[in-house]
C-alpha cells in the first residue's frame, strides 16, 4: 500500500487556498480515448488541479468476471496519461487487497488529503443511477462531488430519480462529453474480432494490448 500512497499528487501545501482532486475511477479494460475527454473536460469545467486516474482493484461488481489483469490495466492507464500533465495514474486501488470499494477509497484520500482539499469523483452518468446502491454510499456522498460524464443525448431522468429519491444528500454535476459514445466493451469486441482502435485508444494502449495478447489480440494485427 505505501507505493500506492506515494503515487498520490500532493496538494493541499498552501492553507490559504482550495485544491479540486479530480479521481476518474473505473475498471479501464481497456482505457479509451472517452475516458480521456470526459477527464480533460472536468479539469477544465470544474477548475481540478489534477485528475487520478484509479484502475478498480477487484471491483465489487466485476466479481465472478473475466477481466484484464490490475498490473496489465494499470500499464494501460499509465501509458494513455503519461503525456498530459495533469493527469496521473495510480496504484491506489489495485494494490489493496480484497474488494475495492468506492466508499472505502474516498475515505482514505480524505485521510490523507488535508481539509483543503476537496474531491471530485468522476464516473459515467449510467454510474449515477447506481452509487445509491454501492456500498456506503452516504459515505461517498459525504466525502466527495459525483461528476456523471453523459453522452450527448443521454436522458439522465433515471440517475436524477434514484438520487433524489435516496434520502442521502448527493451533490452531482453532469458533464455532456461527445467521446462517450465510445465503451471498454466495444474496444474488446474489435480485438477479439481483429479490428482496428485507431483513434478509439492511443496507439501506445493499442501497443501494450496487442503486445500481451489481450482481449484475443494477435500481433500481426497491429497497427491496422
Amino acid at each position: 500500500m505505501q507505493n500506492a500512497i506515494m503515487d498520490l499528487p500532493q496538494l493541499g501545501m498552501d492553507p490559504g487556498r482550495t485544491y479540486r482532486l479530480g479521481i476518474m475511477g473505473g475498471t479501464f479494460d481497456p482505457i479509451h480515448n472517452g475516458h480521456l475527454v470526459a477527464a480533460e473536460q472536468a479539469y477544465d469545467d470544474l477548475d481540478l488541479d489534477i485528475v487520478v486516474f484509479m484502475p478498480a482493484g477487484s471491483p465489487a461488481f466485476k466479481q465472478g468476471k473475466r477481466i484484464a489483469s490490475g498490473e496489465d490495466r494499470y500499464a494501460m492507464t499509465l501509458l494513455a496519461t503519461s503525456d498530459n500533465p495533469h493527469f496521473v495514474a495510480s496504484r491506489f486501488e489495485i494494490d489493496r487487497e480484497g474488494i475495492t470499494y468506492t466508499a472505502d477509497t474516498l475515505r482514505m484520500l480524505k485521510d490523507y488529503y488535508p481539509p483543503n482539499v476537496e474531491l471530485y469523483f468522476i464516473t459515467g452518468a449510467d454510474a449515477i443511477a447506481e452509487v445509491v446502491r454501492w456500498y456506503d454510499s452516504a459515505s461517498i456522498a459525504e466525502n466527495a462531488t459525483l461528476v456523471g460524464a453523459t453522452r450527448p443525448g443521454y436522458n439522465l431522468d433515471k440517475a436524477s430519480a434514484a438520487i433524489d429519491s435516496s434520502g442521502i444528500d448527493f451533490h452531482v454535476i453532469y458533464l455532456e462529453v461527445p467521446a462517450l459514445a465510445i465503451s471498454s466493451s466495444y474496444l474488446r469486441d474489435r480485438v477479439a474480432k481483429g479490428q482496428s482502435l485507431r483513434y478509439l485508444t492511443p496507439d501506445s494502449v493499442t501497443g501494450y494490448l496487442h503486445k500481451h495478447q489481450l482481449y484475443g489480440a494477435k500481433a500481426g494485427k497491429y497497427g491496422r
